[in-house]
């Protein structure tokens, strides 16, 4: 009677881990795509982004303690910071580690600003080895600082591409990609996917609609202004900002001078150029200003914790977040 009664006790508590494990299951989210990032833009939901111009900690041991970040993606800079491909991959490394995050993403979006000024074609091709540097390591998105002229903007997008990617081609003068297939064992790995499904998937979102890639210019100079429209009719981008400070400096007014005319119309000038052209505008939100924002048009930014709460309660973001 006493083992019946055993047997009975052992059987009940593996029916009860039976069901705690599928209700765990079901409870899961099963991401739509693997850029977090992507995701939410596409259900028309602002995005909020932690990071900074001092650079984040190439280091594994940081990307485990990133992976569970409250940003919708993290900016990683190396455009002012250390071009440091090989902390990125260690960085890289320790997001998957850490992961997944409570969205069931396998790690956060990593969207990375490459030391490569787009002043030219001819500038952008000769450097374009650092996007592939930077590609191969498993991160969900680009941004090409000074996009200064179209012909830098398409050479930045193909430079991104595979050959085998053809939406976009033949539009305002966007030819075949050019990037290489070495390298993709790497991301293919952090992606948690095959090398031929990362081929297919590591393309410029929204112009492929299942690309995974967040490509973004900072247009944030007086020759970017006057090309603002122009550039952000070249295929494959999908958002810009422009870039406040670096501005300011480029029309004359010093960082002092943030509140001058030509400031205000040079930021209205880019927001305006995003909209005619679809493209998501990039500004930072406080908790002061973060609903005013979104309501102007704001689709991405830096934000504190509370000023990302705010932008997500006010737009109604459904959990997890």
């Amino acid at each position: 009677m006493r083992t019946c009664s055993k047997q009975l006790l052992y059987l009940t508590a593996f029916v009860c881990l039976l069901t705690g494990v599928a209700t765990s299951l079901a409870q899961t989210p099963k991401p739509k795509h693997i850029n977090r990032a992507i995701e939410l833009l596409a259900d028309g939901q602002p995005i909020y982004y932690t990071g900074s111009h001092s650079g984040t900690t190439g280091t594994f041991e940081q990307g485990v303690k990133d992976s569970q970040t409250y940003a919708d993606y993290i900016s990683y800079d190396m455009e002012h910071a250390p071009f440091d491909v090989k902390g990125l991959a260690e960085y890289m490394r320790g997001l998957v580690k850490g992961g997944p995050t409570k969205s069931g993403h396998r790690t956060p979006a990593v969207i990375v600003n490459v030391p490569v000024n787009g002043i030219d074609e001819a500038s952008v091709r000769a450097n374009a080895w650092m996007f592939n540097q930077v590609l191969a390591t498993g991160v969900h998105g680009v941004l090409l600082t000074h996009a200064d002229d179209p012909g830098a903007v398409r050479a930045f997008v193909e430079a991104i591409r595979f050959p085998t990617q053809t939406a976009g081609i033949g539009q305002n003068g966007l030819t075949e990609g050019r990037r290489g297939v070495h390298g993709n064992a790497t991301a293919a790995e952090i992606w948690g996917i095959s090398q031929d499904e990362y081929i297919k998937k590591a393309d410029a979102w929204p112009l492929n609609p299942d690309g995974e890639l967040l490509l973004g210019l900072k247009l944030e100079d007086k020759y970017a202004l006057r090309n603002a429209d122009a550039n952000l009719k070249i295929p494959g981008i999908a958002f810009a900002e422009w870039g406040p400070g670096d501005m300011a400096l480029s029309l004359g007014v010093g960082r002092a001078g943030q509140s001058d005319p030509r400031m205000k119309d040079a930021r209205a000038t880019i927001l305006a150029a995003c909209k005619a052209n679809h493209k998501f505008f990039l500004n930072t939100m406080t908790a002061a200003d973060v609903v005013d924002m979104i309501k102007e048009g704001v689709m991405l930014g830096p934000a504190s914790p509370q000023a990302a709460e705010i932008g997500r309660k006010y737009t109604q973001r459904q959990l997890p977040r």
